[in-house]
C-alpha cells in the first residue's frame, strides 16, 4: 500500500504529495484515523482527496494510504430494508458499534457478512452462462426476489459446480470455467459508484410509469425509464408527493435518497417509511425499498457521493429485471456540496458559484436512467425511471441547478407555494408544468384506455388555460360581463380543479386512482360540460346558469373521487344522470318559454 504525505487542510479538502502512483477516484484512507477519502484531482504527485468524514484535527505530514480501488458499492443480499449513508455504510450497524453519532473513522461492512440467505440454483452443472445471467436466487424479503447474477465484464463459460442451501454473502456458491480459467462466484459483487452499470440495449420510453396521482397520470406522465424533476419551495409538498410516488408508482424496488436534507425532515422518512404500508401487497413498504440518509449535517463530501451510492444501487436492481423507481431528494443540496468542494479546489465559478461542470455531472447522473434490455443471454428487462427534487432558493426557477435540470429531464412537475398555500394538493401547477413523453405514451393510453383518453386530456387542458385568460377580464370588469359560455368554461375549470385535480394523499380511497377510474372521472366532467354547452350554444332557452351549475348531480360529480375502485361502475349511473338533469332543465326552460 503506498503512503502519501498531508500538506494541506482545508474543510474536507485535504492535499497529499507522494502520491505518484494514485489514480483519479481511487478510495484512499486518510491519516491514522483511517478516514474514507476520495481523490478528485491530480497534479503531477499532487492529490487532492474529498474527505467522507470530519476532518477536525488532521495537520501536515499525517499520512494518507492508498487503496488501488474506486469507491465502489457492495451489491447483494442484504440491501433491501437498509438504511445507509451517503459511502454505503449502514447506519443501524453503526449505531449498534458506536451509538447514536457516527465516529470518524469507523470502517462497517456495507453488507453482513455472518447472515446465511437460503440459494436456490436456477443453473445446472454443464449450463452455459455469460455475464448478466441469473444463476441463482435468494428471497430476501417476502416482497423481493434477489437474483445472483454473474458480474459483468466476466468471461462467458459453463457452470463447473453449484451449491444449494444455506450460505453467506462471501461464500462460493457456483464456479465458472472460462477460457480465462476458473471463476469463483459469490452472492456479492462490487461496482464503482461513478461508473454506469452496462446493458445490452436502451428502449424508447413508450410506457408510462402509472402513479394513480391524476394530475401527474392525466397530463404530465412520466415514462418508465424516463427522467423527471420536481421543482418547488419550502412547504410545497415535494416530500408528500415523493412518498405518494414511492408508495404507488408501478415500481417493484424503491431506492429513496435523502439528499442533504434537515435532520429533522430525513427522521421523518426514516420514521414514515417503515410504517407505510405497500398497497399491493399490505407488506411494510420497506420490503421493497432502499433508503440512502445524507442530511444536511453529515460532512458534506459524502453528499456528493450519495446520489451515485444510490444509482448504482438502483442499476444493480434494473439488471435484475425489475422495474426501479429513484427517488432524490434533493438534487440542490447535492450541487451545494459541489460547489463547495469547487471552491475549495479553487476552481474558476461559473454561475452564482456553482462549478462549470454543474450541467454536465447532473446530465452524468440523469442519463443513467432508462428501460434496458439487460446484459446476459436470459430475456430480461428492467427499467429505472429517476424523479429529482430541487430546491430553488425562495422558488426562483431561474437559478442554475433548476436550469440545468430542466435541460436534461423531460417531465416537469412544477410546484406553485400559491396552490400550496391554498391547500389545493399536489400543488403541481398545471399551465407552467409539461411533459416530453405524452406523445410517446399516448399510443399506450389509446390502446389501454381508449381513443378518447387523449382528446379528452387535451379538451380538459385548453378548458384549464382559457380559465386562466377569462381571470383576467373577470379581475378587470367583472363575472357579469362574460358570456354564457364563458361562464360555462369557468365552471367546468373549477370543476377540473377541485374535483380532479385535487387529490387527498391522506384519505384511503382518493390517495390513488387508476387509470380506468381516472378516465371516468375526466369523461363525468367533460359530459356535464358538452352538455350543458350545448343548450348555451341553441340559445333555446333563458338559460339560468345559476339552477345548471346549482343541479344536484354536480355534487355527485364532486363525490366521484371518493368511490371505491370496486364500485366504479357507479360513476356510469352518474353521468346517466347528468344527462337525464339537464334535459329535465331543457324540458322546464322550454315549457317557460311557451
Amino acid at each position: 500500500m503506498d503512503v502519501g504525505r498531508i500538506i494541506k487542510v482545508s474543510g474536507p479538502l485535504v492535499v497529499a504529495d507522494q502520491m505518484e502512483d494514485a489514480r483519479m477516484y481511487d478510495m484512499v484512507r486518510v491519516s491514522e484515523a483511517r478516514l474514507l477519502g476520495e481523490i478528485i484531482e491530480l497534479h503531477s504527485d499532487r492529490a487532492s482527496i474529498q474527505v467522507y468524514e470530519e476532518t477536525g484535527g488532521l495537520g501536515p505530514g499525517e499520512p494518507v494510504y492508498t487503496t488501488g480501488d474506486p469507491l465502489s458499492v457492495e451489491l447483494g443480499p442484504g440491501l433491501i430494508e437498509a438504511i445507509f449513508d451517503g459511502v454505503q455504510r449502514p447506519l443501524d450497524e453503526i449505531r449498534e458499534q458506536v451509538g447514536d453519532y457516527i465516529t470518524r473513522g469507523v470502517e462497517v461492512n456495507p453488507l453482513n457478512r455472518e447472515r446465511k440467505w437460503d440459494f436456490v440454483p436456477t443453473v445446472k452443472v454443464g449450463d452455459k452462462v455469460e455475464a448478466g445471467d441469473i444463476v441463482g436466487t435468494v428471497q430476501e424479503t417476502t416482497l423481493v426476489e434477489h437474483r445472483i447474477m454473474v458480474p459483468p465484464g466476466t468471461a462467458p463459460g459453463t457452470i463447473k459446480d453449484i451449491e444449494s442451501g444455506e450460505a453467506t454473502i462471501t461464500d462460493v456458491v457456483a464456479t465458472l470455467e472460462t477460457e480465462n480459467g476458473e471463476v469463483e462466484l459469490t452472492m456479492m459483487q462490487r461496482w464503482p459508484i461513478r461508473k454506469g452499470r452496462p446493458y445490452k440495449e436502451k428502449m424508447g420510453p413508450h410506457i408510462p410509469m402509472i402513479t394513480g396521482q391524476r394530475i401527474i397520470d392525466t397530463f404530465f406522465p412520466v415514462a418508465k425509464g424516463g427522467t423527471a424533476c420536481i421543482p418547488g419551495p419550502f412547504g410545497s409538498g415535494k416530500t408528500v408527493i415523493q412518498h405518494q410516488l414511492a408508495k404507488w408508482a408501478d415500481a417493484e424496488i424503491v431506492v429513496y435518497i435523502g439528499c442533504g436534507e434537515r435532520g429533522n425532515e430525513m427522521t421523518d422518512v426514516l420514521l414514515e417509511f417503515p410504517e407505510l404500508k405497500d398497497p399491493k401487497s399490505g407488506e411494510p413498504l420497506m420490503k421493497r425499498t432502499v433508503l440512502i440518509a445524507n442530511t444536511s449535517n453529515m460532512p458534506v463530501a459524502a453528499r456528493e457521493a450519495s446520489i451515485y451510492t444510490g444509482i448504482t444501487i438502483a442499476e444493480y436492481f434494473r439488471d435484475m429485471g425489475y422495474r426501479v423507481a429513484l427517488m432524490a431528494d434533493s438534487t440542490s443540496r447535492w450541487a451545494e456540496a459541489l460547489r463547495e468542494m469547487s471552491g475549495r479546489l479553487e476552481e474558476m465559478p461559473g454561475e452564482e458559484g456553482y462549478p462549470a461542470y454543474l450541467g454536465s455531472r447532473l446530465a452524468d447522473f440523469y442519463e443513467r436512467s432508462g428501460r434496458t434490455i439487460c446484459l446476459g443471454s436470459q430475456e430480461k428487462e428492467g427499467a429505472l425511471t429517476v424523479v429529482g427534487a430541487v430546491s430553488p432558493p425562495g422558488g426562483d426557477l431561474s437559478e442554475p441547478v433548476s436550469q440545468s435540470t430542466l435541460r436534461i429531464v423531460k417531465v416537469f412537475w412544477g410546484l406553485d407555494a400559491s396552490l400550496a398555500y391554498k391547500r389545493h394538493f399536489p400543488a403541481i401547477n398545471w399551465l407552467l408544468s409539461y411533459s416530453l413523453y405524452l406523445d410517446n405514451v399516448a399510443v399506450y393510453f389509446r390502446d389501454t384506455i381508449g381513443a378518447k383518453w387523449n382528446e379528452m386530456r387535451r379538451e380538459a387542458m385548453r378548458l384549464l388555460q382559457e380559465e386562466a385568460e377569462l381571470e383576467e377580464i373577470v379581475r378587470l370588469v367583472g363575472v357579469d360581463a362574460l358570456s354564457a359560455k364563458e361562464r360555462l368554461i369557468l365552471e367546468t375549470a373549477k370543476s377540473l380543479r377541485e374535483d380532479y385535480l385535487h387529490q387527498n394523499a391522506m384519505h384511503e380511497i382518493d390517495t390513488y386512482s387508476s387509470l380506468n377510474k381516472q378516465f371516468k372521472m375526466l369523461e363525468l366532467i367533460l359530459t356535464f360540460h358538452h352538455q350543458a354547452g350545448a343548450l348555451v350554444e341553441k340559445g333555446e332557452l333563458d338559460l339560468d346558469l345559476d339552477k345548471m351549475f346549482a343541479l344536484p348531480v354536480r355534487e355527485r360529480i364532486a363525490r366521484a373521487r371518493y368511490v371505491p375502485e370496486e364500485e366504479i361502475k357507479e360513476l356510469d349511473k352518474i353521468e346517466k344522470e347528468i344527462k337525464d338533469q339537464i334535459a329535465q332543465l331543457a324540458g322546464e326552460g322550454g315549457d317557460e318559454d311557451a
